[in-house]
């Protein structure tokens, strides 16, 4: 039996919760601590956590008998937070974005060598069924290989969300839209497309003036293999669509799920391509469903690690990329420039600190509220057509 630490009573902590819920055979929550210790106490009484007690102060948890930790509080406290549990010999799965920078996420891959403790990073969205599904396609072939990818990370938030305390700034937010809606995409294309070559991006604050970050951002990437892809990440589109579409030699295919194959008429105009659609969609339809969905799924996976040893899917390294790839659009959205990977030590974006001083400030933050009353929060599509 693991016992859990819930550290940060937002939103966001409610998905940890009700996942670690749905296996009261393997792990109990023992402790959800936040500076706000009613907050705590709230979450303690709404999900009935009688084993858990409300902490203030994450370090009063350090040295007790814990096993593993979910860090669910803002992303510049993600670093430290995991760092000093991973010292403490607890396995730490932490939210999303890893951390505010690359220096942040290699201080904490070398604490969990160090440790020899677990360190995973939340990316839900690999723990969907058509996700799983997509890369599995992908994988086999058949589609060929890619030459255009397409990411749209769209989602909708009103001008009083970047008045909570800790967003819309670069020092305690870490960015806007790429970083904190974008990223679950993000990983998801990684995982499928690996790293690119080069970055050309822009970014704008179109609808946001109490925050200093984008609320939109377009990048541009290239393959070593002249592959090219696109990714749009916002928080002003209304509808708040999201896809991943991969254009293949042999085929299109998505999430949502969506398959088109064609061939060449001897003119070079197209003509459907039925028996390899129908190929494709057999292996679609063959493959299996994921047992535990979104944050529940990744949890199962932590703690099978923990229990038996067997791989994380999303470790350190895995977030660290993701974030290289944000921090290389921030960097070419700001200067202008175009962007190699990887990112070097020196590289002015390399820290937090340089990230504040380089990057663009679209506005200043002029209200700031402690708590929203609504705690309700959206996290995203099923990708299910």
């Amino acid at each position: 039996m693991l016992k859990v630490a819930v550290i940060g009573a937002g939103a966001i902590s409610a998905a940890h919760i009700q996942a670690y819920l749905q296996f009261p055979e393997r792990c109990r929550i023992v402790a959800v601590c936040d500076i706000y210790p009613d907050k705590a106490q709230q979450r303690v009484n709404e999900y009935r956590l009688t084993h858990a007690r409300a902490v203030q102060d994450y370090s009063d948890l350090l040295h007790e008998e814990i096993d593993l930790v979910s860090v669910c509080t803002p992303p510049y406290t993600h670093a430290p937070i995991a760092i000093d549990f991973l010292r403490a010999g607890k396995h730490v799965l932490v939210e999303k974005p890893m951390s505010s920078s690359l220096k942040e996420c290699d201080d904490m891959n070398e604490a969990a060598r160090e440790s020899g403790k677990l360190l995973s990073v939340v990316a839900q969205n690999r723990f969907k069924t058509p996700m799983m599904k997509l890369k599995s396609v992908l994988e086999s072939g058949l589609a060929g290989p890619v030459v255009h990818a397409q990411v749209d990370s769209f989602w909708w938030r009103g001008h009083c969300y970047y008045d909570l305390w800790w967003r819309g700034t670069w020092e305690k937010e870490g960015g806007g839209c790429t970083l904190n809606h974008a990223v679950h995409h993000i990983d998801a294309f990684l995982w499928m497309m690996g790293r690119p070559s080069e970055i050309q991006a822009f970014m704008s604050n179109t609808s946001h003036d109490n925050a200093e970050v984008e609320d939109l951002s377009v990048a541009m990437l290239r393959y070593p293999t002249g592959a090219l892809a696109q990714i749009t990440s916002s928080v002003v589109h209304h509808g708040e669509e999201q896809q991943l579409i991969f254009q293949a030699k042999q085929a299109r295919i998505s999430v949502p799920w969506k398959l088109k194959a064609s061939s060449s008429k001897a003119n070079g105009f197209p003509e459907p391509n039925p028996e390899l659609e129908q190929q494709i969609q057999s292996l679609y339809d063959s493959l299996p469903e994921v047992v535990y969905e979104g944050h529940a799924g990744q949890i199962d996976n932590v703690m099978a690690a923990v229990e038996t040893g067997s791989p994380l899917l999303i470790d350190g390294i895995s977030g660290r990329n993701t974030l290289e790839l944000i921090v290389g659009i921030y960097k070419s959205a700001s200067t202008g420039e175009k962007v190699l990977f990887p990112l070097q030590p020196d590289d002015p974006f390399y820290t937090g600190a340089g990230i504040q001083a380089n990057a663009t400030h679209f506005y200043e933050k002029q209200t700031s509220v402690e708590n929203f009353q609504d705690m309700s929060i959206t996290t995203g599509s099923n990708y299910k057509a």
